[in-house]
């Protein structure tokens, strides 16, 4: 895991406008820059898409922002002759502009692609608060170069998020609240792209939170209650017998049972469960359907399938 944070160092935000004009040229001309970044913005997927829009500039809306090297407005076109006005003329935005804006689209890619790799640092995960949050500086807009006055600013991020424009406080609620919430997810490493964009547009698109009804909440706390009742009653009953515990991997359970429900109703007809020891027991009972009176002879010494 740390040569692969290593190797992607290059990509911390005091180097964005470095890889932004390096993506400009590569934009212009893949063969123009070192194949090593020829195959790094090739993988880049919906984040190069994004970008070259961005580039581009938006087609639905004209850009009225008023910033350093802006073009003059142009003054109405007089009529020609019958009366009409000439077509007017395209307007052409400045280098500076298209700088500017390309900038802080670039830059909030980055931030995102950031939380999509390392959101989980900041998930909340431990709910006693046993150990302190460390902020990560790859997490934070000021590390990009936004600054207070700038969270409020129309950014274009070209459908990432699901959204055209957002400004950075949209943009770093959004990612908080997905990749820092109660519930926290690693996929960035997977060599599939098919399989990474599966998890990511249905990971994001939640925002992180599951969407249950209530019905399904119940049946997962009848779960949960299912497995914690069993539990105290193993540990009184048989405390001093060898067991593996599910006790801190609760949840587990309820995830596999949501799995293999979810799995039947798409057609899945076989499953094969490479099960470890810790847990197994509530796998058996819970998930499998294992009679509580079969498990508890086995604690008796007694052999597997009694009468």
């Amino acid at each position: 895991m740390f040569d692969a944070m290593n190797q992607s160092d290059y990509l911390a935000a005091f180097n964005s406008v470095y890889i932004e004009e390096i993506y400009a040229r590569y934009l212009a001309n893949p063969a123009s820059v070192d194949p090593s970044w020829q195959a790094y913005f090739a993988n880049l997927g919906d984040v190069a898409v994004a970008a070259e829009k961005m580039v581009q500039g938006a087609s639905w809306k004209p850009r009225d922002s008023k910033v350093v090297g802006a073009a003059e407005p142009v003054e109405p076109a007089k009529a020609g002759k019958g009366g009409k006005a000439p077509a007017a003329a395209p307007v052409v935005l400045g280098k500076e502009v298209v700088q500017a804006t390309s900038q802080d689209s670039v830059r909030a890619m980055m931030l995102i692609h950031a939380y999509r790799y390392r959101g989980h640092l900041l998930a909340n995960l431990d709910p006693l608060n046993l150990e302190p949050k460390v902020p990560h500086p790859e997490l934070d807009a000021e590390s990009y170069g936004f600054t207070a006055k700038d969270m409020d600013r129309e950014i274009f991020i070209g459908g990432v998020l699901g959204l055209q424009t957002a400004t950075m406080r949209q943009i770093m609620d959004i990612l908080r609240a997905t990749y820092c919430g109660n519930m926290a997810v690693e996929y960035m490493h997977i060599q599939f792209p098919d399989q990474k964009s599966w998890i990511q547009k249905r990971f994001e698109g939640a925002r992180g939170l599951p969407q249950l009804d209530a019905e399904e909440k119940k049946a997962t706390l009848g779960t949960l209650l299912e497995v914690e009742v069993f539990e105290q009653f193993l540990q009184t009953r048989y405390a001093s017998t060898k067991r593996f515990s599910v006790q801190g991997g609760d949840t587990a359970i309820a995830g596999v049972e949501t799995i293999i429900q979810t799995a039947a109703t798409v057609g899945v007809e076989e499953i094969i469960i490479g099960m470890p020891h810790r847990g197994r027991m509530n796998v058996l009972t819970t998930i499998m359907g294992k009679p509580y009176t079969e498990l508890l002879s086995i604690f008796h010494g007694n052999l597997d399938f009694p009468e």
